[in-house]
C-alpha cells in the first residue's frame, strides 16, 4: 500500500492535544487508501495533518473515527480506552529515545510501502514526522491501528491507537 511524502505543514504537532470524534465531519484527507471487506462494504483510511480519519461504509450505514487536534473540539480528549455500540478504542502515548524513535519510523515507512492494508504519510522537515495506519477485516467488521509520530529535539513522542468496529 502507499506511503506518501506530503508537501504540507502538519496541522497537528502535539500528541498531547489529540482528541477523538466519532461520526463527525472531517477535513478532506491528504492521502487515502480504500479496502474492500470480503462480506461487502468498505473502509477508507485517511491521513489528515499528522492525524487520521477512518471511515466505514456497510449495508447498515456509516461509521467514522477521527483522531486529531480538530477532533478534540468536536468530541473529547483522546482517551486511553473507550467503547460505543460495536466500537472499541485503546490508545497509548509513549516517549522514545532517538534510536528507538527513528527505528520505529523506518519500520512503519517500510511496512506502508510494501504491505497490503497500510497507508502512511510523512511531513516536511523530518522524515520521522509521520502518520501510519493499518487495517484488516475482523469478522463482519474491521480492526485497525494507527501511529502518530512527533519528533522532538532528541527522540520523539508516539501516539498509538488500536480500534475495532463491528456492525
Amino acid at each position: 500500500m502507499p506511503f506518501y511524502q506530503l508537501a504540507v505543514i502538519p496541522a497537528d504537532v502535539s500528541g498531547r492535544r489529540l482528541g477523538l470524534a466519532l461520526n463527525a465531519p472531517a477535513a478532506p484527507p491528504l492521502a487515502t487508501c480504500s479496502l474492500e471487506h470480503p462480506d461487502g462494504g468498505a473502509l477508507v483510511l485517511g491521513v489528515l495533518g499528522a492525524s487520521h480519519v477512518v471511515a466505514v461504509e456497510h449495508a447498515g450505514g456509516r461509521f467514522s473515527e477521527q483522531v486529531s487536534c480538530t477532533a478534540r473540539s468536536l468530541g473529547v480528549d483522546l482517551p486511553e480506552h473507550t467503547e460505543a455500540p460495536g466500537y472499541r478504542l485503546e490508545s497509548r502515548t509513549e516517549t522514545h529515545d532517538e534510536a528507538t524513535f527513528r527505528r520505529l519510523a523506518r519500520e512503519l515507512r517500510e511496512r506502508c510501502a510494501r504491505e497490503t492494508g497500510w497507508l502512511g504519510g510523512s511531513f516536511p522537515g523530518d522524515d520521522a514526522a509521520l502518520t501510519a495506519l493499518a487495517a484488516e477485516p475482523d469478522g463482519t467488521g474491521w480492526r485497525w491501528q494507527t501511529w502518530h509520530l512527533y519528533p522532538a529535539v532528541s527522540g520523539g513522542t508516539v501516539v498509538h491507537t488500536a480500534s475495532r468496529w463491528r456492525p
